[in-house]
């Protein structure tokens, strides 16, 4: 049997191509290694600077630092880890803040006592990367913002309470199911005088009702204890964090059935939306038989 021959004994100038083709490979290889690298610092600088303009008009992750909407919202000191929601900061551009939406806002002068401590970094460094962190959506918290639920607004009066323990707005009780009682606490909440909110204005409370200082005692509980709507940053509208908690926040409105607004008018937004978009829709099946029939000749 005659012994076998290397390929390239025979075809040399195979043999060279193939030299060439794996030169060429790991010349390639190391030229987008390289590229990768030189990319990379402008990606990160693009993306940071895309997650501050949407924190800073679109919408802002903020951290639940207390238990004072509990059990709507997670709250609790360190090493526990509050929920962060996400905040919409661009609703309040075209619409007014209203009853039952929960807002983030910033305490406004007269509110000097928080919910909560938070405490210092530690050093330079340890800050540096909190506020990094906070501007790609990993808040830490913080003393001057709070999240509350708004009871009332500018021109309505606010009372509480009635005989069977209910605020009042403009006389009439409203319907709170996301009032929580805390265990130990009792299911009686503070009673407060009768208080008319000026325009401009939001009453707030907290859903644990009985460990949340609020409108009620914050400045001297009365109109310093108001919130201006201009202190409003946006509308908590869901969970992201933990993902055991994931889901919306609800903005249950307590003056619609204490007021008597007719239940057709939850069904307004779909009602409009469906109606709006009838013209659309024949619209469009006209001009799709009007392309037809110029196909066909």
């Amino acid at each position: 049997m005659a012994p076998s021959r290397d390929s390239s004994d025979e075809d040399p100038e195979r043999a060279s191509d193939e030299e060439k083709i794996e030169e060429f490979r790991k010349r390639s290889k190391k030229k987008r290694k390289g590229s990768f690298w030189r990319e990379l610092p402008i990606l990160v600088v693009v993306a940071v600077g895309l997650a501050f303009l949407i924190q800073t008009f679109l919408a802002r992750v903020y951290m639940i630092p207390s238990e004072s909407m509990e059990q709507t919202l997670h709250g609790c000191a360190a090493p526990c880890f509050g929920d962060r929601v996400l905040v919409d900061k661009l609703t309040y551009d075209f619409t007014d803040p209203s009853a039952g939406e929960v807002v983030v806002f910033h305490g406004p002068d007269s509110w000097i006592n928080n919910d909560f401590g938070p405490t210092e970094p530690p050093n330079a460094v340890v800050g540096f990367f909190q506020g990094l962190g906070s501007l790609i959506g990993i808040p830490t918290a913080s003393k001057e913002d709070f999240v509350k639920r708004i009871i009332a607004v500018g021109g309505q009066t606010v009372k509480c309470c009635d005989e069977k323990n209910r605020v009042l707005v403009d006389g009439k009780p409203l319907d709170e199911p996301y009032v929580y009682w805390e265990p130990g606490r009792g299911s009686f909440q503070e009673s407060f005088d009768e208080l008319k909110i000026p325009d401009g204005y939001l009453f707030v409370m907290g859903d644990n009702r009985n460990d949340s200082c609020d409108s009620r005692c914050q400045g001297d509980r009365r109109l310093g204890g108001l919130v201006p709507v201009e202190n409003v940053v946006g509308k908590a509208r869901v969970i992201v964090l933990p993902p055991s908690r994931w889901g919306g926040v609800g903005d249950h409105n307590p003056q619609a059935v204490a007021l008597g607004a007719p239940a057709w008018q939850d069904a307004v937004p779909a009602g409009v939306g469906i109606a709006a978009a009838w013209p659309v829709l024949l619209i469009g099946r006209r001009v799709r038989a009007r392309i037809r029939r110029s196909r066909l000749g």
